[in-house]
């Protein structure tokens, strides 16, 4: 066989001998990025996520209930549990004591139909393995039979430390210590391991905030269950520690931060499947058999009055922050049975169309999960379930629990889901009449004339990158602007006052509202769901307003209207709010090539020009100018310091957590006055009463 156009494959000199085996471990170092998908902090939390899971599934089989993590001063990290222990006996195919074969042999575990595990979140047995290999030290302490035993690592292999720390000399040597005895009823597994700086990025770190998210969520899916973290890495140690006895229900009402339409509604079942699968035999051989499994269904759903929707989805207590089967089931049924309950309600007539996803899931909040013996997960992160026959019994569990729910309501609750049932109802209305909205806009051309609103002053350039849309306060402000911009690039649109709050207001009064309407039309890239930021017009969406208290109250109502509907231009970096001169100082001897006036953006920078100014003998005209609004400048201030790329200052309007950023705009912008209320009345102390408008 030729390699190339006139080359044989003696001249290029490859042959068998160039071709690599990696043995054992050494495939795990050669590529990590395989086993924890990365060599950054991601990686090294999925490290410590493998052992905690291994404790996890002891907890699952009924044989711990206290689980501990803690953060060492000196980089290393530990996790402790009171399970039954990693057996200490030898395996007699390898000759290896059970935990040496556990952190030294990939695809070494109890999790391949063996019995000894009915679920588990490890099933790769590759866990602990590669978290050795990575590992520049690991330790690991077994409690059980009476005695503790010991065994230490270094880079997967075994061996005896003389010191603390990873830099101590090291000596190989196979086979476990004796660590001494203990109570015959003690048992549990501690295991500390030092991250390998050969492998590991050197800003990897781990999050104490992921930590506690994590355990706390596993509190939440596993009841009774005490998790706990403690970081010593600082002088002030801090721990914290979660247990919940009302397991998903509890998580589910956790995780929702709107007001309640309805109480958790709770569903649970389960399903029989066959399958085959290579089993171990008593020859030591991997044989196809045929087994049937049972898989358990637990979910809990509640609908908010809010507009977004989080489901979770767990295979095991592992999150599969993708999705996968189990999800898909969830769904379909979702849809099927509401469609049905809706038309047996009359709530849908015959000829309406029947309810979507989108709008089953406005306002819901709901936890999946499954468990199963060994899923089957699409890669070593388990983060997409692949058990085909996970739909199909999620789905017959959803649909007949969500009938029996709203057929047979619990005591009180049949004005509750009656509102669920109007909610997406509502839902679906508001879904069709912003596509008719959108598809009357398509229906018109970008060079129509009635395409657009006649109030836009728009640019000369299409090139949306470049482009810029000045979103200004008030008429007066208005006129002074089209002097001031760059009509190549920069197109204005006034709007009349305080637009509406959307955030108390449903989708088609926002769509009804002349001013959000027009913003939208504007922007010309959709709303909501179908939102879509290739469509969008213009590069940069630019908030000019006063600044003043109205002016800093009508920017956050336009930041609510563009965090709600056009999320994707704030998440893109795309939304700025302009930043006006609060101050005008005019000098009245200005020396050579100092300019005349100098604007200060706040007191403080005004303190400070004045007292420059008084340092240098310099005079200016008292008192500097205050401005109020926008209309006071003449167009070449208003271009010089607000408009004019070149000197202007620009602030971008970022979301760093979604969750807290939702949660602050419902405080302050939501339906619910009394948070609102108590958030004023205790931050009253902190107000400057000087910069208050009079």
């Amino acid at each position: 066989m030729s390699v190339g156009a006139g080359v044989t494959v003696a001249e290029t000199g490859y042959t068998a001998r160039h071709l690599s085996v990696l043995e054992g471990l050494e495939a795990v170092r050669k590529r990590p990025g395989m086993y924890i998908g990365s060599t950054d902090s991601r990686g090294l939390m999925h490290c410590l996520w493998e052992i905690v899971d291994n404790c996890v599934d002891e907890a699952l089989a009924g044989y711990c209930s206290h689980i501990e993590v803690e953060l060492h001063p000196d980089g290393s990290i530990e996790v402790r549990d009171n399970g039954r222990g990693i057996p200490v006996d030898v395996e007699p195919k390898s000759g290896l004591a059970g935990v040496e074969l556990v952190y030294t042999k990939l695809h070494a575990g109890g999790k391949f139909g063996g019995g000894s595990y009915g679920a588990s979140g490890g099933l790769h047995g590759v866990g602990a393995s590669v978290v050795n290999a990575l590992s520049s030290r690991l330790d690991v302490e077994v409690d059980r039979d009476g005695r503790v035993h010991e065994i230490s690592f270094r880079r997967g292999v075994p061996g005896i430390f003389d010191g603390e720390g990873p830099s101590a000399k090291f000596k190989k040597k196979s086979g476990l210590r004796d660590g001494g005895p203990l109570g015959s009823r003690v048992t549990g597994t501690r295991v500390r391991f030092w991250a390998d700086l050969q492998i590991f990025l050197p800003e990897a770190e781990v999050s104490l905030d992921e930590i506690h998210v994590r355990l706390r969520q596993t509190a939440f899916l596993v009841p009774g269950l005490t998790l706990s973290v403690r970081d010593s890495r600082t002088e002030e140690v801090t721990e914290e520690t979660f247990r919940f006895d009302g397991g998903i229900s509890e998580f589910t009402e956790f995780l929702a931060r709107d007001e309640a339409v309805c109480d958790v509604l709770r569903m649970q079942g389960q399903g029989h499947f066959n399958e085959t699968v290579p089993v171990l035999d008593e020859q030591g051989h991997m044989t196809p058999t045929k087994v049937e499994r049972e898989m358990v269904v637990d979910v809990a759903v509640r609908w908010g009055k809010g507009y977004d929707s989080t489901v979770r989805s767990f295979v095991n207590v592992i999150a599969t922050p993708k999705g996968g089967t189990h999800v898909l089931g969830f769904e379909r049924a979702l849809v099927r049975t509401m469609n049905e309950l809706l038309r047996e309600s009359r709530l849908l007539r015959a000829n309406d169309d029947g309810v979507t996803k989108e709008d089953i899931l406005e306002g819901l909040t709901g936890v999946v999960t499954v468990r199963v013996a060994e899923p089957q997960f699409e890669g070593q992160t388990k983060e997409v379930l692949g058990t085909s026959a996970a739909t199909r019994i999620v789905s017959t569990v959803v649909s007949r629990e969500l009938r029996e729910i709203f057929t047979n309501p619990p005591r009180g609750a049949k004005q509750q889901l009656r509102a669920v049932l109007e909610k997406i109802v509502a839902a679906a209305k508001a879904r069709i009449a912003a596509r008719e909205h959108r598809d009357n806009q398509r229906r018109k051309t970008a060079l129509e004339s009635s395409a657009l609103p006649a109030k836009l002053v728009d640019c000369r350039s299409d090139g949306v990158d470049r482009s810029e849309l000045f979103i200004v306060e008030g008429d007066s402000a208005l006129g002074t602007a089209k002097l001031a911009r760059d009509s190549e690039f920069q197109a204005l649109l006034p709007i009349r006052g305080k637009i509406l709050n959307v955030q108390k207001a449903s989708v088609s009064d926002m769509l009804k509202n002349a001013e959000c309407a027009a913003i939208i039309q504007v922007v010309g890239a959709g709303s909501g769901r179908s939102f879509d930021i290739e469509q969008a017009r213009y590069g940069k969406i630019i908030l000019m307003a006063d600044a003043d208290v109205d002016g800093a109250h009508i920017r956050c109502l336009l930041l609510t209207l563009f965090h709600r509907y056009m999320r994707p231009m704030v998440e893109a970096g795309r939304v700025f709010a302009a930043v006006p001169p609060l101050h005008r100082v005019e000098l009245t001897n200005p020396g050579r090539g100092q300019e005349k006036y100098i604007y200060c953006y706040s007191d403080a920078e005004l303190h400070k020009v004045l007292n420059g100014l008084r340092k240098r003998n310099k005079k200016w005209k008292e008192p500097p100018q205050r401005y109020k609004g926008l209309g006071e400048m003449d167009a070449d201030q208003l271009a010089e310091t607000t408009m004019d790329p070149r000197h202007r200052v620009l602030r971008r309007i970022r979301i760093e957590d979604v969750e807290e950023g939702e949660r602050i705009f419902d405080l302050l912008m939501g339906s619910d006055v009394a948070p609102r209320r108590e958030f004023i009345v205790s931050s009253a102390s902190d107000i400057d009463r000087d910069h208050i408008d009079a």
